[in-house]
């Protein structure tokens, strides 16, 4: 556990911009579709390029539906707990700012520092609050993606057990929180626990993989692209 700490500790050190709107060279002129993306290092990808990461994949399976999708904006960090993602929205984030998606995926530094799960579930309503009055179609626009388990990586495989325990306690009240506000939740956490494809884990031994995002991506992108309006 020891080598898992200071590994996370080296890599908030050197992580990358909290906030970013990712371009691509296939975003539209005037593209009709807006996306934004709130979360920790599985939204920000984390030991992944920047083409791998799942709201960027997300956003290019939408193109291949030919929804006319502008590049998501990102507001995510390596570390990041909900105290700190509801500091980068109220500083990266408009009061008139309405976008057609918003996903939320957080909890696993609050589960990983040793947070009150108290405070989790208090934060993470207030993100959920501030997320459906960011979306043009409030509730309807807005989903949430459970937190992955890290105890299947070669990181965490030491504490699986336990490590597994608490990601699924966070995940309950994640799921819980959702179901209040009328946010549909995607559960992608068992494609996190497949120990037999060890290519679903990034180089760092930590992270998911681009191959790991791509299969959250194939198993929501048909729901998520109902949420956008004609």
């Amino acid at each position: 556990m020891k080598n898992l700490y200071f590994l996370l500790l080296a890599i908030l050190m050197v992580s990358c911009n909290a906030t970013m709107d990712t371009t691509s060279n296939e975003t539209p002129d005037n593209p009709k579709y807006t996306y934004l993306a709130l979360g920790d290092s599985y939204t920000i990808g984390e030991s992944v390029r920047e083409t791998e990461r799942w709201p960027v994949q997300l956003t290019e399976q939408l193109r291949n539906r030919n929804y006319e999708m502008a590049a998501p904006m990102i507001i995510a960090k390596t570390g990041w707990t909900t105290s700190d993602l509801l500091r980068g929205m109220d500083q990266n984030l408009e009061v008139q700012r309405d976008f057609d998606l918003v996903s939320i995926l957080i909890g696993v530094n609050n589960q990983y520092q040793g947070k009150l799960i108290t405070e989790y579930e208090e934060e993470l309503r207030q993100i959920f609050r501030r997320a459906i009055n960011h979306s043009k179609t409030l509730e309807k626009g807005v989903f949430a993606v459970s937190i992955p388990d890290y105890g299947y990586t070669p990181f965490g495989s030491s504490n699986q057990e336990k490590i597994s325990a608490e990601i699924d306690r966070f995940n309950q009240v994640f799921k819980r929180v959702a179901d209040e506000f009328g946010v549909v939740f995607y559960n992608i956490t068992p494609i996190s626990r497949d120990s037999n494809n060890p290519e679903l884990v990034a180089s760092d031994g930590l992270h998911p993989s681009a191959l790991q995002y791509q299969l959250w991506v194939e198993q929501y992108i048909s729901q998520v692209a109902e949420k956008l309006p004609n």
